[in-house]
């Protein structure tokens, strides 16, 4: 009695279904030029325009607009917003970051949800929150309004917003650096007679040091170019409270569209300096995962 062998021979047609297809030469660079047209479109053309409209009538008209008096305080308020809500964001985002990735407690899930709460909230929404609260018919109007304290239409409110739109990158940045760098250095630290402030200075802050930089260029970004969310709560008010991007606005509206651009050159420098830390920061932590 004999068995049939299986056969491995295959036909033809069960060739050409195994063989896996080859992409048209011609998809690739297809879809490259999409792109490259959309970001055309939307971010080359538009930023070449600002660069093109701020040096129309030539470098001397451009820093005469840099000088005016109302530029030079919504620079210098947009400065004093950085100054105070990028460390206040680096304190908070540093110790929620300890506290989700050292430690499980009930509703963690829902404290990140919380810190990612701007990623996902218009501005303007935030800015109306705010006012909601802190202005003269909010929460805690009647209180801040009988003990003369001005929240909205005021420095105190710009700071309130822009804090709040600016909060999540510190701490988004520096968890998961926490999470892969582990714990076993700081209780070896401990073990050795160090007190939480020498384990953090020593052991944490070396170890997080690339992804804590990475959130605060984020977040100075964020809080230097906030719009929206300032623009609810200042009421653009020039020479009082107005930052530079509603100096921008402003200005626009107003015709003077040298001195708009102007300030927007300055900004879109801001953010390519932005880019190019970005850039050297995400290269340092590639260098120091191969190392």
């Amino acid at each position: 009695m004999t068995v049939n062998e299986p056969s491995f021979h295959s036909t033809p047609s069960d060739q050409a279904t195994v063989k896996p297809k080859q992409t048209k030469s011609w998809v690739p660079a297809l879809l490259i030029g999409i792109a490259i047209a959309y970001l055309a479109l939307v971010q080359y053309i538009p930023a070449l325009n600002v660069f093109i409209q701020a040096f129309s009538k030539g470098i001397g008209p451009f820093f005469a607009n840099l000088s005016k008096p109302a530029f030079l305080h919504a620079a210098w308020l947009t400065l004093l917003l950085a100054l105070i809500s990028v460390p206040l964001n680096t304190v908070f985002g540093l110790c929620a970051a300890w506290a989700i990735a050292r430690h499980k407690f009930p509703g963690k899930a829902i404290v990140l949800s919380i810190i990612d709460l701007p990623f996902s909230i218009s501005p303007v929404v935030a800015g109306l929150m705010i006012v909601l609260l802190y202005g003269r018919n909010g929460w805690f109007g009647p209180w801040l309004q009988a003990h003369d304290i001005q929240i909205i239409f005021a420095f105190p409110g710009m700071v309130l917003a822009t804090s709040f739109v600016s909060m999540p990158f510190v701490a988004r940045e520096v968890i998961p650096v926490l999470e892969e760098f582990g714990s076993d250095q700081e209780e070896a630290a401990r073990t050795l007679g160090a007190n939480d402030w020498q384990t953090f200075w020593r052991v944490t802050l070396p170890s997080i040091r690339w992804g804590l930089l990475y959130g605060l260029i984020l977040t100075n970004a964020r809080a230097m170019g906030e719009f929206g969310a300032v623009s609810v709560v200042s009421g653009n008010i020039a020479d009082k409270t107005q930052s530079l991007p509603l100096f921008v606005e402003d200005a626009y509206k107003q015709y003077e569209t040298e001195a708009a651009f102007s300030a927007a050159v300055l900004l879109a420098l801001l953010a390519v300096v932005t880019l190019v830390l970005k850039e050297i920061l995400e290269r340092k932590t590639r260098i120091k995962d191969v190392e």
